[in-house]
Formats: structure tokens, sequence, C-alpha cells
């Protein structure tokens, strides 16, 4: 792996637990975030850490998939990076996760949970599974570097002091974001983007799923 010298702040938090409102919070103290895209699946699966690098060039921060998932990689990449863990409790987080993917089967979800499992709905158990031992290792990894790890639980109201502490910041005046506020209210990706829109994602996604299956890339 090539290294730089350069730390990012890395969140380590799942989809759906508050990754939107850390993005923002960064954005207010001034970082540039790079937040979920589908572009880093391929390079991640063939190891192609050059690749994520150029992906992240330009960026101070980065959150929501596929980022969470590659944070041991990302520690090695980039020395002097601070790791910020958001947390949910998992019933809760398992609801909104699975209205908000609902039935569009994407590649960096089938890495993600297992090939053929990208749909957290379709199986509540492996996706638990995933979610809840993910927290396991994140924690034991940073168990004794608290200087870079910080748990936050935005629905218990941590905000500002917070992560303004951890990170050396000043607390800005502006208030606390709280982005995705009606996101757990019935919404899922297919609604959300439009009915055409969703059908050519989904033809799309599934083209690069058998892409990679013909790869024989996955690792789950």
């Amino acid at each position: 792996m090539n290294k730089t010298n350069q730390g990012l702040i890395i969140g380590v938090g799942f989809q759906k637990t508050g990754t939107s409102t850390l993005r923002d919070a960064l954005k207010i103290l001034g970082y540039r975030v790079k937040d979920t895209t589908g572009r880093a699946t391929l390079p991640i699966l063939r190891e192609n850490w050059t690749k994520i690098q150029s992906l992240l060039e330009g960026y101070d921060a980065v959150e929501d998939t596929p980022w969470y998932y590659i944070y041991k990689e990302l520690d090695s990449l980039y020395p002097n990076s601070k790791f910020i863990l958001t947390y949910r409790e998992p019933e809760s987080w398992f609801k909104s996760v699975s209205r908000h993917i609902g039935k569009l089967r994407s590649p960096k979800h089938e890495w993600l949970y297992g090939r053929g499992k990208g749909l957290p709905k379709d199986d509540k158990e492996n996706t638990l599974r995933v979610y809840n031992d993910h927290i396991e290792d994140v924690r034991n990894y940073f168990k004794n570097r608290p200087d870079d790890f910080l748990e936050l639980d935005f629905i218990k109201g941590d905000q500002w002091k917070e992560l303004c502490n951890f990170l050396g910041k000043d607390i800005p005046q502006t208030p606390f974001p709280h982005a995705n506020n009606s996101a757990d209210k019935g919404k899922n990706i297919d609604k959300e983007m439009g009915r055409l829109k969703y059908y050519r994602k989904q033809i799309r996604y599934n083209l690069q799923i058998k892409y990679i299956d013909l790869l024989g890339l996955w690792k789950k």
C-alpha cells in the first residue's frame, strides 16, 4: 500500500446510523467530505488501493458505504486518521436500512452483506449479524487507541460537544444538523429516485453484479 502522512476523518458507522448527520456536521466544521459511492466496489474487490486513494484525493473525511467497511485498510493507507463510529440500536437500524434499500440490489450491498444477500429485508438474521459483527470488530480494533476513536449516538443526543472535543475544534454557533429526519417514514431508494430512474439503475446494477460474478471477485 502506498502511504501518506495526511490523516482522514473516517466514519466507521453503517449507513442509516446518522452518517448523513455526521457528514453535514463535518462540512460545517470545514472538512471536505466524501460520502457513499459505488465506484469504489470493484477497486476494493480487486484490492486496488491506489485507485481508492485516487477516489479520495482532495477530501478530508469519508462516511457511509463503502468506507466504514475498509477502515483497517484506510488506517494503513492514512496514518494519523481519526475514526468515528456512529451507532444505532440494532432493531431500529434494521427497520431503517430495510426500508431504505428496499428491493434495489446493488454491487456494494452484495459485497457488504454477502453475495445473494444484498437486500437486508430478505435476511434479517444475516443483516443483523453483519451489522453487529462490524460494531464489535471496530470496538475491539480501537480499544487501545482512545485518542483515535469516538463513538456517537445521535439518537441519544450526542452533538457538537463530543465531536468538537474529539477533533480539537471550537464548537460552532450553527445548530447541530439532523439530516434525514424523514428517512424512517417509509421511504426507500426506489420510491425516492422515481420509477424510470430506478429501473435503469436496477439494470445497470444487475449487469455490474454479473460482471463481478464472472471475475470471481466476491469475498463472501
